[in-house]
């Protein structure tokens, strides 16, 4: 289960909080809740915590309906998303990680992997939250939209996502800093293809990388 907390701001907010809840005590034939429309991850992000607690079933003072059992325990990922106010920007705060997501037309000119002028502002950004968190491995992935060939748009975003790269190594400056860096094209999209709005939005780079602080 993912849960969303969105808030509109002029300016991309920099401080969030983000929780770990244990859910062990659901009851089998109880509806499972969810969030509908989650984007699928791309591998290597999927989250890899585990139950902290065990609930022993046996235990008498657990007062379960004749019948029942309990379901396996897991630890739900409370998830807090905040955009600037265009949606050009985006950053999301799990219990284990930091996400930016920067919509394309923010960084690259169309079709380009070639870095805009205002992009560096944005990057040196995420380069201090990256010294912030004493973070130690980076994430770098490009996506598109699903216009022109799946082979193009790997080429283009695995293009800009090394552009990112090269400019937040560069600030960072850190030999101890390992990068992961994918394109992904049109794979694992955040909104609908079919309206402009839903593409720019998928037409992306993220930047994840683990959190050491509240």
């Amino acid at each position: 289960m993912t849960i969303y907390t969105t808030r509109t701001r002029p300016r991309l907010a920099l401080t969030l909080t983000a929780a770990t809840i244990l859910a062990a005590g659901n009851l089998y034939g109880a509806a499972a809740a969810h969030a509908d429309g989650d984007p699928s991850e791309p591998p290597g992000t999927e989250p890899s915590a585990s139950a902290p607690v065990q609930v022993d079933p046996k235990d008498p003072d657990l007062k379960l309906p004749e019948g029942a059992t309990l379901a396996a325990p897991k630890v739900l990922d409370i998830k807090s998303v905040v955009e600037d106010k265009g949606g050009e920007e985006r950053r999301e705060d799990t219990n284990t990680d930091v996400t930016f997501a920067l919509q394309a037309e923010v960084l690259f000119p169309k079709d380009s992997a070639k870095l805009s002028d205002q992009a560096k502002a944005r990057l040196d950004a995420i380069a201090q939250e990256i010294q912030k968190q004493h973070a130690t491995q980076v994430r770098v992935f490009g996506f598109t939209d699903n216009l022109g060939s799946h082979e193009h748009g790997v080429v283009l975003s695995k293009q800009r996502a090394n552009a990112v790269q090269d400019v937040l190594s560069q600030e960072l400056n850190d030999p101890n800093i390992t990068f992961d860096v994918r394109g992904y094209a049109e794979d694992y999209p955040i909104a609908d293809n079919s309206t402009e709005e839903g593409r720019r939005k998928n037409r992306r780079v993220e930047v994840t990388f683990p959190r050491t602080e509240s």
